[in-house]
């Protein structure tokens, strides 16, 4: 895993569903082993695949201690706060400040006074034109997702700085170039705009790791005694508040006044930008069109870190309720951060038609029919999977029919040559599965009109083939496994073992015909028997003759010490 980049995976926690690859709208991923990873030359930081990871495998970059070090460096550190924290959070100005000075900051300001003279900057630029195409620069994602991928578009974006750009240069221009900015807000891609631009940010936290780091350091909020005397700098913000929801630049462009014959539209998700650029020539438009594009649905209080459980509605709400308005908004921006867009460079390689055909048949793909275009795999075409493998992005076994289909081969082979009879049961006690040995054990005279079937045996009922159904009823009724040892059935032995696949659906049986070894074994024990038997004959008759002879050694001794006896008196006397 990259923890340099923004987003990383935890490989231990990835479960090869896919659902990232499915998500990710510029197939950013690159499955490896099972495991699926961001391709950071490819990524435009979006967090979708964050957001939608069932088992939270992805990750976001940690900055804590990239902050922490502006602490213990004596830095004196500005917050540029995200529009969207009113929000976000239930707390006052007042108190939300000093939670963040009581965690080291010195200052905090509002990334809306930055948003407040990119509207004016903006209104200024388009006012110069009497037509064209001009794209909001406020959303880092936005301007990756046209730098990567829809470079036709890079000079429709608006040569200027991001709010929170502008914003780190007001403040650097009012309180002094060695000061530090650290942005904070709902969004990922903020932290490659501090990557990228540290002059000017020097770290970027999301709200996720605001609240870890207030819940690290002191618990609860609750506990927090908040100054009322609390303020701002270096001034609250109004319009530029309105940047949080979407459709929130062009109210603010409306309420300067820029807005005169202009059509402002809004577009959310890279989805919807996508299909709203398709087929649109910028060079002949009679028509001078603003689109405020942002990658989230909902705008930026939607962003893919902004960690709350609040309403949507609500969220909203309580953005519109903080926005102050002001008696005259400038025609002039205070400061102006200028950006120059270029495109990025990205090896888009092309594959012939042989090589995806070829590709296609490695995973089962022989024919069209063969190309179910699933999206199992996370690619929306088999073809664009096939794409995928040749560049090294993805492998063979995302393809679920292509796995399903070795499996049932893997599994019928081994039934096929198993010498145990195998069936399987559903809950209706009909034959789902069966091998050709259970069909030779039990089909008797049918088992000729069987085997010509594709199916075989398989969709007749359990009872109508055997005669001990009763154990499969048991296994599907208790799901406990039931083991039948020499069961006779007629002149027939079987061990039989039966056993749940499935929680009352579906069951199993290995049925192992033992009659003849049953049959050799009571010969065996006979045969031992006979010898058992000559042996007790002859030890009983050797018992006998040591018997006899016992009898006569007992007489000859007894005499031999009564001899002794008689001997011993006379030598006494």
């Amino acid at each position: 895993m990259d923890k340099l980049y923004p987003v990383y995976t935890l490989n231990n926690e990835c479960h090869d569903c896919y659902k990232c690859v499915r998500e990710c709208h510029v197939k950013a991923i690159k499955i490896q082993d099972g495991h699926a990873s961001v391709m950071p030359e490819k990524c435009i930081a979006c967090g979708h695949c964050v957001k939608t990871c069932p088992s939270s495998a992805k990750r976001v970059r940690n900055d804590i201690e990239k902050v922490k070090n502006l602490f213990r460096a004596q830095k004196e550190v500005y917050v540029s706060l995200a529009p969207s924290w009113a929000g976000i959070f239930e707390h006052s100005p007042e108190k939300m400040i000093s939670i963040l000075k009581k965690l080291g900051f010195s200052h905090v300001s509002e990334t809306a006074l930055g948003a407040q003279e990119v509207s004016i900057e903006t209104s200024k630029i388009m006012s110069q034109y009497d037509r064209g195409l001009f794209i909001s620069s406020a959303c880092p994602v936005v301007v990756d997702y046209i730098r990567f991928y829809n470079p036709k578009f890079i000079k429709n974006i608006v040569p200027i700085a991001s709010p929170a750009l502008t914003h780190a240069k007001l403040l650097k221009e009012m309180y002094g170039k060695q000061i530090a900015v650290v942005f904070i807000g709902p969004c990922i891609a903020k932290k490659n705009e501090s990557d990228r631009h540290p002059d000017l940010i020097s770290a970027a936290l999301t709200f996720e790791e605001l609240k870890y780091w207030v819940t690290e350091e002191f618990g609860s909020t609750q506990s927090i005694e908040f100054n009322s005397d609390e303020y701002f700098v270096p001034e609250t913000a109004c319009e530029g508040t309105l940047y949080a929801v979407e459709g929130g630049m062009n109210e603010t462009i409306k309420k300067g006044g820029g807005d005169n014959g202009v059509q402002l539209l809004n577009i959310s998700s890279i989805e919807n930008l996508e299909k709203a650029l398709a087929g649109l020539n910028p060079d002949t438009m009679n028509k001078k069109i603003f689109i405020e594009a942002l990658a989230c649905n909902g705008g930026c209080l939607a962003g893919p870190c902004s960690s709350t459980k609040k309403p949507e509605i609500l969220r909203v709400s309580d953005i519109l309720s903080k926005v102050k308005e002001r008696e005259e908004i400038p025609k002039e921006p205070k400061t102006v951060a200028e950006e120059e867009y270029k495109t990025k460079e990205l090896e888009h390689p092309t594959f012939s038609t042989e090589k995806i055909v070829d590709t296609l048949r490695k995973i089962g793909k022989h024919t069209e029919e063969d190309e179910l275009n699933c999206g199992g795999c996370g690619y929306n075409t088999c073809r664009e999977l096939a794409a995928a493998m040749l560049a090294g992005d993805a492998e063979p076994s995302m393809c679920v029919s292509y796995m399903r289909k070795i499996a049932m081969r893997k599994a019928a082979a081994m039934l096929r040559c198993m010498p145990s009879a195998i069936v399987m049961v559903d809950s209706d006690l009909k034959i789902v599965e069966s091998n050709q040995a259970f069909m030779k054990m039990f089909c008797g005279d049918m088992y000729e009109v069987f085997a010509e079937r594709p199916e075989g045996v398989n969709g007749a009922c359990i009872d109508r083939i055997v005669d001990f159904a009763d154990i499969f009823k048991q296994t599907l009724k208790t799901s406990n496994d039931v083991h039948k040892e020499r069961y006779q059935v007629k002149d027939k032995l079987y061990d039989i073992t039966a056993f749940s696949i499935e929680k009352n659906e579906l069951v199993g049986a290995v049925i192992t015909d033992v009659t003849q070894s049953e049959l050799g074994r009571e010969q065996i024990a006979h045969r031992a028997q006979e010898v058992i038997s000559k042996n007790i004959a002859i030890v009983q008759e050797i018992a006998s003759l040591l018997g006899e002879h016992m009898v006569e050694t007992e007489l000859l001794l007894s005499t031999i010490a009564e001899d002794y006896d008689t001997s011993k008196d006379k030598k006494e006397s």
